[in-house]
């Protein structure tokens, strides 16, 4: 498995875009994922569909939207190659993109996987890829129950050298807010007596659909941002980490809403 650069930072290279995809993004890239989709999972039923072929399958979605023009960067890549262990990966939610991409650019680094909702474990196709990560099923529903599941389960994981990513947003939201921002991360990673890494993203360029959460519009003129955080060890209860963790994504996320200069945009 190729990592995603062998730099410290990656942006999207200058690409021709067809004109079918600068007139019908959505279309071009929900055609390519609907196929990728069908063929992942018929190799996941089949019991086949490991690392590499997830990391495949994420690479070629992540192509898939560079390809009708949206541009990704992705800085600070260095913390994953300086970790000597597993971690626990705690950022913001905004997209369907990080659940698809994120197995692409962290991945090849080190063995990991998510805590997902139990719904997205039921859903057609898409189950059966997901069931093959070994993932932290959550209901959103009893959250003293789903503490218990990540606690239980995720510190089992790490134990065997598996780092995790998780969301404390309950919902997918381009608004980070301290009081839905919960600390669940830090207290696996407290408990598995692993570091914490902050995530930050802004990847509104793959738009959440008014019927179906998962297919909405895709906007090539909104470039995704990616950016990962030194990693944090805790001391004590972990309450500086987690506002540690909070302060990063909302600075990162303020900073790519304020208006760039000419030199401070992708290339």
């Amino acid at each position: 498995m190729d990592p995603i650069t062998k730099g410290n930072k990656y942006s999207t290279s200058a690409t021709r875009i067809s004109f079918l995809a600068r007139q019908f993004p959505s279309l071009v890239f929900y055609t390519k994922l609907f196929f990728l989709v069908i063929k992942a999972s018929r190799i996941a039923i089949k019991g086949k569909y490991r690392d590499e072929e997830w990391v495949k399958s994420s690479e070629t979605i992540f192509r898939a939207l560079e390809s009708v023009g949206v541009r990704v960067q992705v800085d600070n890549l260095s913390v994953l190659t300086h970790l000597d262990g597993p971690c626990v990966f705690v950022g913001n939610h905004m997209s369907t993109f990080e659940g698809f991409c994120y197995p692409y650019i962290i991945r090849p680094y080190l063995p990991v996987t998510f805590v997902i909702k139990e719904d997205l474990a039921k859903m057609p196709f898409l189950k059966h890829i997901f069931l093959s990560r070994n993932p932290i099923l959550v209901t959103r529903k009893n959250p003293r129950e789903d503490l218990r599941q990540v606690l239980q389960g995720g510190t089992e994981l790490l134990n065997q050298g598996i780092s995790i990513i998780i969301f404390p947003q309950t919902t997918r939201t381009n608004v980070i807010k301290a009081e839905s921002f919960n600390s669940i991360g830090v207290k696996l990673a407290r408990r598995a007596g692993v570091p914490v890494v902050p995530v930050a993203v802004q990847s509104e360029a793959w738009g959440c659909g008014k019927w179906i959460k998962d297919l909405g519009r895709i906007h090539p003129d909104r470039n995704v941002r990616v950016s990962f955080g030194e990693p944090l060890y805790l001391q004590g209860n972990g309450r500086k980490e987690h506002e540690e963790t909070f302060a990063f994504i909302e600075d990162k996320l303020k900073s790519w809403r304020k208006p760039k200069s000419p030199s401070d945009q992708i290339t």
